[in-house]
């Protein structure tokens, strides 16, 4: 359930000072408050809860703001329920006009000269389409942030003919964003699996499968990655599921870990090969990452590898 938002301007100052000194509301931003989340474990997820804080101070400045204005960017793309690799410092709007020099420094206003046709409303909130906000996002990210927001897009039913059409009006970031529209697939069903393909095209690789189905003496699975024709498959594992509880109260650690070794042994048995496994343990290294898928194809292939200039090495 939405944190509820208390706009300063709409209540008595006493009234806030005491609830805050009671821990009952939390300043989100100059001007607005919300009522404490409490998501019931104890324990909230630190990445869940600065994301809905991100969102929380969207909803206060969308309370406060009286001209017009649509959200956009990866404000946007966090209304719009997409994954981001990681969570912007500002609140991001278009607006008809230009912010003064006393602007607040917690808000990026992209200027436009006239109200975007490509606008809608998503809890409430006056915000960018999806293609526009995977536009946006694309010719202004870096490619691997691009990339994780433009698959989500995808598998949400992004359409990419239009999404492209945007692009190609914009005046810069268009190549290396049609680049990122090109390589955006919708199998990824996590940033963390984004983040191992783009390792794979950062790599020079040839575009891998994702999904990849495989039948199994045991069932049959899906593997995150796959270069059919050379035989190399790979998957990124989160390592949340070895901790204990973190699944729930009931979740074993251990019969994950058992669970996870049988099936790589029926995929090996199957196939012929046994998956790559990466973990975000290998993210500092992305090399590290590349150099072992690198190893798992043909000399041929290795020899034919060409990194793309406009892929930088993830970060």
């Amino acid at each position: 359930m939405p944190s509820e938002i208390l706009v300063a301007r709409e209540h008595l100052p006493t009234a806030l000072r005491t609830a805050r000194r009671a821990g009952e509301i939390e300043r989100i931003r100059r001007g607005a408050y919300r009522v404490v989340p409490d998501d019931g474990s104890g324990r909230p997820d630190t990445w869940s809860a600065a994301r809905r804080l991100q969102v929380d101070r969207a909803r206060a400045l969308g309370r406060q703001l009286r001209t017009a204005h649509w959200f956009s960017h990866q404000t946007a793309a966090m209304l719009h329920g997409l994954p981001l690799w990681r969570l912007p410092s500002e609140t991001h709007l278009l607006q008809t006009y230009r912010a003064s020099s006393r602007a607040a420094a917690d808000v990026r206003r992209h200027f436009v000269e006239v109200r975007p046709p490509d606008g809608g409303e998503v809890l409430g909130l006056p915000v960018t389409t999806l293609e526009r906000t995977v536009a946006d996002c694309a010719t202004t990210l870096p490619p691997l942030d691009a990339l994780v927001v433009a698959d989500a897009a995808l598998a949400r039913g992004l359409d990419r003919d239009r999404t492209v059409q945007l692009v190609r009006a914009r005046s810069r970031g268009a190549r290396r964003a049609l680049l990122v529209l090109d390589l955006a697939d919708p199998g990824a069903e996590s940033p963390w699996e984004s983040w191992l393909r783009y390792v794979g095209h950062w790599a020079g690789l040839p575009r891998p499968r994702t999904q990849v189905p495989v039948s199994t003496a045991i069932g049959d699975f899906r593997v995150d990655l796959g270069w059919e024709d050379h035989g190399v498959l790979a998957e990124f594992d989160g390592l949340v599921k070895y901790r204990a509880g973190a699944l729930g109260p009931d979740h074993d650690p251990d019969r994950a870990r058992i669970a996870e070794k049988r099936r790589s042994d029926a995929i090996a048995e199957s196939t012929g090969t046994r998956p790559l496994h990466v973990t975000s343990r290998d993210a500092p290294d992305p090399q590290a990452v590349a150099d072992r898928l690198l190893a798992r194809f043909p000399a041929d292939v290795r020899r034919a590898v060409r990194r793309n200039p406009l892929l930088p090495r993830p970060r």
